[in-house]
């Protein structure tokens, strides 16, 4: 998709891989700021395919561009797996030129750049590039039937999309090299108590969890949300020192949104705050 047009009620029917609405729909009706997208390759367990990908990432930046969307929930079709893992069949044909030249792998840094907070409500597999992808979101919501790990080892390879990286920074260099090199899976409890998922609830409830997760975070002030999601990140990437710098300068340069005044204004009146988004 590469209409950069705001994202409405009704999912764009023309995709056929990825299912998007915004606002997304709850047990309760619609939930304001909240897009919904889906994953829906059920008949490969929603294996991520480059083409997969690249759907995806173009919804994601549509919606991050709609000042409606304030929060992103992204899912797996089903119940059998949130994303399984990689095309393995695409990916067993690949060489080091192909995989360099063809520059499939950029998506991620696409999925990555998304400024908008994203939560994954997992259920069933996230392996892999499944795995690879929840943790590229910013909060996991794991039904209780969730089954994470890293299992490219068994195939020959290792992880390539973020997840040596992005794994470790969760839970750990011991507990990162044991699954990765071990390829073996955790479940839900396993993955909480790692700290790798944010909570974990019955199955049954995930994604509406995950709506009612992500309609907390859409009821804040959304410049405010940004900034702190980008200096949340930057605390994994830059030392003490640097990262109390950026978070300094961000937390100076809110002052100058007319969201900031609103919100300490509201608190002054005790009224809820009417958020502007500038």
């Amino acid at each position: 998709m590469t209409d950069t047009q705001p994202v409405r009620a009704t999912p764009d029917t023309t995709q056929r891989l990825i299912r998007h609405e915004l606002p997304a729909t709850g047990g309760d009706g619609p939930v304001e700021g909240v897009a919904l997208v889906t994953i829906d390759r059920q008949e490969a367990l929603n294996a991520l395919s480059f083409d997969l990908l690249d759907e995806l990432a173009a919804a994601l930046e549509q919606l991050d561009t709609d000042p409606a969307c304030r929060a992103i929930v992204l899912t797996g079709a089903g119940t059998r797996a949130f994303a399984a893992g990689a095309d393995i069949r695409e990916l067993a044909v690949q060489t080091p030129v192909t995989l360099a030249a063809d520059g499939r792998f950029n998506t991620w840094d696409r999925i990555w750049a998304v400024r908008t907070p994203m939560i994954a409500a997992v259920r069933g597999f996230a392996l892999g590039g499944g795995c690879e992808l929840a943790m590229a979101c910013d909060m996991i919501i794991a039904g209780d039937d969730a089954q994470f790990g890293q299992p490219e080892i068994r195939l020959g390879v290792m992880p390539g999309a973020g997840g040596t990286q992005r794994l470790t920074r969760a839970i750990g260099k011991a507990r990162a090299m044991d699954l990765i090199l071990t390829g073996r899976s955790i479940g839900a409890g396993e993955a909480e108590a790692m700290g790798l998922v944010t909570k974990v609830v019955p199955a049954d409830e995930t994604l509406g969890a995950a709506l009612e997760l992500a309609a907390r975070v859409a009821a804040q002030a959304p410049i405010a949300v940004i900034a702190a999601k980008e200096a949340i990140r930057r605390a994994e990437e830059l030392p003490l020192s640097a990262g109390l710098a950026f978070e300094r300068r961000s937390f100076f340069l809110l002052f100058g949104s007319e969201d900031q005044s609103e919100g300490m204004a509201a608190f002054t009146e005790k009224r809820p705050a009417r958020w502007l988004g500038r």
